[in-house]
Parts: structure tokens; C-alpha cells; sequence
């Protein structure tokens, strides 16, 4: 599934659109479902904002479209005129470029998602102290593993980025959030911020844990586990053998 890293660059892309007043069509019939394609066409785009796993689309008029790309959605930019291929969900023209979403499971007139999503690990603003104070508001007794992947505690962080942190701060994605101290929680989201801030310029690191089970950790050598968690099943990674916590 596209992480925030992938988001913010996604936003990056569609920027050359900005200012622009766009013709937007839905080859695909549940692009076409959605009646994005009719709110949109002929307003001018004002700005992209890519908030967590989200894309949000804003158009004069204070219309709002919101863009996630769960596990296969895509959007590609190119100049005005290439040809379309297959049936994508939605098709954006300027003047100069064309922006074209292709299996996106949800486009949507916004209506109300982005207040409730918490602070974005890459929101310009958004401080170290921030995504702290937001972990440390949420249930206790939950895991670690779980409360990163909440979009409404904090957003941006897919299984990928939680998987790697936890191991970065040495801690189970099983320890319950109320037993993590103050510094580990300061060294998982210090970490996360400068990893996937280098991922946005296309600078990402090898992973440790992430899809590596049965291998030998490099930090300790014991065998990296993996298992589901929570009530997605969304899979977790971790070594038991230098990651302080439960080992389920």
C-alpha cells in the first residue's frame, strides 16, 4: 500500500496543474460513478495536499476531492495529449499536462475525512513533539504496532515505515503503548521523520525487518518473526531477540 512518502511525492507531481482550469472525464464506469469527474470539470485547481495516505484535491469553489490508493491506485502526470491507456478513474487537463488516477479504490467529494485524520508525519509543520504528544493520547493498553497504523492518532506511517521504526527504537510492535518510554517513543518518530523525508526525494534505506522472516537479524542475529495484528490482520515484523516487549 502506498505510504506518505508516496503521497507527498504524488502531491509534488499534480502541482504542475495548480491554477489551472481543468477538463476532467471517468473512462472507468465507478470513476465515473463517483460524479467527480462532473464536480470537477471546468474549476480551477488551487492546491494539492497530500495529508497521511490521503490526496486531497482542492478546487475553487471550496470543493474538496479526496484520492487514497489503498493497495493499487496510482497516479501518473504527463504532457497534455499522450494517450490514455485502459479505462483509469479519472483523467485531469490543463493546459500543458494531464493527470491521470488509475485503480482507485476511493475518489470521493470530501466530506469531513481530512479533520479527522491525525498530524501528518510529513506535514511541514508538524513537529517531533507533535506525533508524541498525539501517540501518548491514545488508549494505553493498546499495541505499538497498532496505535502507528491508526490514521487517526497519527497518519502517514503504512506497515512498511511502523515495522522499521519499531525496530529502529527497539521496541515490539506488541508492547502496549503505556509500557513505552518517553525516549523510545522520541527515537520511533525521530527516526520515521528523517526516513521517510529522505523517501520523498527517492533516498529510501534497505529495510531490516520488513518482509524478512526467518532470516537472521542484523543488529542481534536472532530470527526475525512475523504475524498479524490487530483487526485488519495487517502484518508485523519484528526481531524478538533485541526489540524490548511481548514476542506473540
Amino acid at each position: 500500500m502506498p505510504e506518505g512518502d508516496v503521497l507527498h511525492r504524488a502531491a509534488a507531481a499534480l502541482g504542475v496543474l495548480v491554477g489551472e482550469r481543468v477538463e476532467a472525464e471517468s473512462p472507468h464506469p465507478r470513476g465515473a460513478a463517483t460524479g467527480v469527474w462532473k464536480a470537477v470539470d471546468g474549476r480551477r485547481l488551487e492546491r494539492v495536499e497530500a495529508v497521511g495516505k490521503n490526496l486531497f484535491l482542492h478546487f475553487e469553489g471550496r470543493l474538496v476531492v479526496r484520492s487514497h490508493l489503498r493497495m493499487s491506485g496510482r497516479w501518473r502526470v504527463g504532457p497534455a495529449g499522450e494517450p490514455v491507456l485502459g479505462r483509469p478513474w479519472l483523467v485531469l487537463r490543463g493546459g500543458g499536462w494531464q493527470a491521470i488516477q488509475s485503480n482507485g479504490p476511493v475518489l470521493e467529494i470530501d466530506r469531513g475525512v481530512r479533520r479527522r485524520l491525525g498530524p501528518d508525519v510529513l506535514g511541514a509543520s508538524v513537529t517531533s513533539g507533535d506525533l508524541v504528544a498525539a501517540l501518548q493520547r491514545a488508549e494505553p493498553n493498546r499495541a505499538l504496532g497498532e496505535v502507528l497504523l491508526d490514521q487517526r492518532v497519527v497518519s502517514g506511517i503504512g506497515n512498511m515505515w511502523a515495522a522499521e521504526a519499531l525496530w529502529q527504537a527497539r521496541v515490539s510492535p506488541w508492547l502496549p503503548l503505556g509500557e513505552a518510554t518517553p525516549a523510545e517513543l522520541e527515537t520511533l518518530v525521530g527516526w520515521v521523520c528523517t526516513a521517510m523525508r529522505a523517501a520523498v526525494a527517492r533516498a529510501r534505506s534497505r529495510t531490516s525487518v520488513y518482509r524478512r522472516p526467518g532470516r537472521c537479524c542484523g543488529r542481534c542475529g536472532d530470527t526475525i518473526r512475523s504475524r498479524g495484528m490487530g483487526e485488519a490482520n495487517r502484518t508485523a515484523y519484528w526481531c524478538p531477540g533485541c526489540q524490548r516487549g511481548p514476542s506473540r
